[in-house]
């Protein structure tokens, strides 16, 4: 099942993308942040929600235990939720998404995970190799952009180095989460067994975010004075929703097979970029067709080796 939950993942996380970026507003001083406010809002009333109506058994120390997963990927989404403000969707994601590649290698050296067969091997490196030539064949593309000297790739530090900074701290988030997620026996989560370990895992993250946002929202309403009109956090509120649903998803996944879920997951990007040609009407060169026809052929064959094994 954990590829069926790293596909799920793909789709949810792509889409929250493209609400992401229409939430996203250059000449909007602390957009990022009321961005960061309504993902962590509905995240906690979706982590309530699972606290009163399902029988987990949550133990609250583990708020503390998994902080260091969720620091990791609150920070990595705030950064990544500023640099949208100046970059083209399809220039961020896939270089974002380039985070699977570093949480492979993690995986591979830390936690003693085996990448087993060929044709394992093979899918890896078309979805890593794919994502890896998106990012480049966008910045080689923007180059005329640049030395025309428009605003958004003049601020040369946030346009570039944005992204980058998301796919260092996604990464290392996500290789802790491989390791929590790894095996409930050996998990640091207190309280915790085979059944419930990843929503455990999950409402901590989503009860993080939750008290992050309220901080932010008592720091941009009352402190810098910035007004939060719910009639404008449509398209943030729409992120949001996929961005929950597929952090649900995405637990369950990397409990499966985190070192091949990982760079399956950063692949969402294509969905990310198919989105942003119909809906942001940004062009896509043939090259990058070639390199989003390289991830697609490496899910399908992960996908293929998986009902194999079962």
């Amino acid at each position: 099942m954990w590829f069926v939950f790293a596909l799920l993942t793909m789709l949810m996380w792509g889409t929250a993308d493209l609400f992401y970026k229409k939430g996203a507003n250059e000449n909007e001083r602390y957009s990022h942040l009321k961005t960061s406010i309504m993902v962590g809002l509905v995240m906690g009333a979706h982590a309530i929600f699972t606290l009163i109506f399902s029988d987990i058994g949550y133990d609250f120390r583990n708020l503390y235990v998994y902080l260091p997963v969720s620091a990791m990927y609150i920070l990595s989404m705030t950064v990544g939720y500023f640099g949208l403000r100046y970059l083209d969707l399809s220039i961020s994601s896939p270089i974002q998404n380039t985070s699977g590649i570093v949480v492979t290698l993690l995986c591979f050296v830390f936690l003693g995970q085996r990448i087993e067969g060929i044709p394992t091997w093979i899918a890896m490196l078309l979805i890593c190799g794919g994502v890896v030539a998106l990012g480049f064949l966008e910045k080689m593309g923007d180059k005329e952009l640049i030395e025309k000297g428009e605003r958004k790739y003049r601020i040369g530090f946030v346009a570039f180095f944005m992204p980058i900074f998301y796919c260092i701290i996604d990464a290392l988030g996500t290789f802790l989460d491989a390791y929590y997620l790894d095996d409930f026996t050996t998990t640091p989560l207190l309280g915790v067994t085979e059944e419930n370990f990843e929503d455990v895992a999950n409402i901590s993250y989503e009860l993080t975010f939750f008290a992050v946002a309220i901080i932010l929202f008592i720091f941009v309403r009352f402190i810098k004075k910035e007004k939060i009109l719910p009639r404008e956090q449509g398209p943030r509120l729409g992120a949001a929703v996929f961005e929950t649903a597929g952090q649900f998803v995405y637990v369950r996944a990397m409990s499966g097979n985190g070192i091949i879920a990982a760079p399956m997951i950063a692949a969402y990007s294509i969905v990310s970029i198919i989105l942003s040609r119909i809906f942001l009407k940004e062009k896509l060169p043939l090259k990058q067709y070639i390199a989003v026809a390289a991830i697609i052929v490496g899910i399908i064959i992960l996908g293929v080796l998986e009902g194999m094994a079962e």
